[in-house]
């Protein structure tokens, strides 16, 4: 059977709301309000109508079209679609942190996920939630990045993968705390996330000869051992088994010098030993343009790299491009991992 053409290519892409009394549904809205989106795929909003119906009114945005249908079954490839997840009529209140709106977070978000479980969506993008709100019996987990790792890669590692144009970051350790970091940090801990690194830059972004930088884990990246062994002892390490497999990995590199004089321009992605030691230049660097990508999952989820900004809610202020960036790489990757678009510097 002959290739379907890249050009020809629309998936379906599922579209959490989050929590509804953030700015999740107002990114969702402006990104989606072009009609351009439907040409590239097909979205699917996991919500209600009636909390649909309110947002459009409180942005005005009556010229936001849709389709409201029962189960993905029902789905219209032309058109942006909302499924009802719950029928219950519950207030809109932006701003607030409310236990309904983690309900409904999480229940648009298992649906979503159940029929990505079932094939019937090709990728997912998660609008953002409020880590406490959506706890319950079922979702007992530090964000999306554990879910998805859960639901899609129990027989694999993932990774936390903050991507945009001039600049990727991953990271060894998540979300966990501080005090954690450096009792969690092995050589084969930091080889593994760097392989997945070099994969995901050949699979999902269409790197053939990636180049990824790694950070020390302390401060001047242990300054010779004078502050600390582990970047001697565990990340070099690390390294040179990375270096002796053939990939094209460098360091182990201080943070606040990487990033301060531009060292980052030079390199397809960077590996930060913690959260925020690569967050934080991430989202300095890339807030607007910035993706989260799980990397390593059986499927292809995405989300925009910021919060539920409360503070912004409801005001018409929130900024899509994070959220529309998103929705792009999920497709750009769904491409390259089947074969529609061309792998470089092969």
């Amino acid at each position: 059977m002959a290739q379907e053409p890249e050009q020809l290519y629309k998936p379906i892409i599922g579209i959490t709301l989050g929590d509804f009394n953030g700015i999740g549904p107002e990114v969702i809205f402006k990104t989606l309000n072009d009609s351009r989106i439907t040409k590239l795929c097909t979205p699917v909003i996991y919500a209600s109508i009636k909390v649909i119906q309110r947002w459009k009114k409180l942005l005005d945005l009556e010229d936001f079209h849709y389709q409201g249908i029962k189960s993905i079954d029902e789905v219209n490839l032309k058109k942006i679609n909302v499924v009802q997840v719950w029928e219950d009529d519950y207030a809109v209140e932006p701003g607030k942190v409310t236990d309904i709106a983690g309900k409904c977070a999480y229940l648009s978000l298992k649906a979503a996920t159940e029929d990505l479980q079932n094939n019937k969506l090709d990728g997912i993008v998660t609008s953002p939630i409020n880590k406490k709100n959506i706890q319950n019996e079922e979702f007992k987990y530090a964000g999306h990045t554990e879910f998805f790792a859960d639901k899609f890669g129990k027989n694999s590692e993932s990774l936390m993968f903050l991507v945009a144009e001039k600049l990727k970051v991953a990271v060894v350790t998540g979300h966990i705390p501080i005090s954690k970091v450096a009792s969690t940090i092995t050589k084969d801990l930091i080889v593994s996330k760097a392989k997945l690194i070099l994969n995901s830059l050949k699979k999902d972004f269409g790197l053939g000869k990636p180049k990824v930088a790694i950070l020390g884990l302390n401060p001047h990246a242990g300054d010779n051992g004078i502050i600390g062994t582990e970047d001697d002892e565990i990340v070099s390490a690390a390294i040179e088994e990375l270096k002796n497999g053939g990939n094209l990995v460098f360091g182990p590199y201080p943070a606040d010098g990487f990033f301060g004089n531009g060292s980052y321009d030079k390199f397809d992605a960077v590996l930060a030993m913690y959260h925020d030691q690569g967050l934080i230049p991430f989202k300095t660097l890339s807030m607007e343009t910035g993706v989260n990508y799980t990397a390593g999952l059986s499927v292809v989820r995405t989300s925009p790299d910021h919060g539920t900004a409360y503070d912004i809610a409801g005001k018409n202020k929130a900024d899509e491009t994070s959220f529309r960036e998103a929705l792009f790489t999920n497709i750009q990757i769904l491409k390259y991992k089947k074969g529609l678009l061309v792998v470089h510097g092969l």
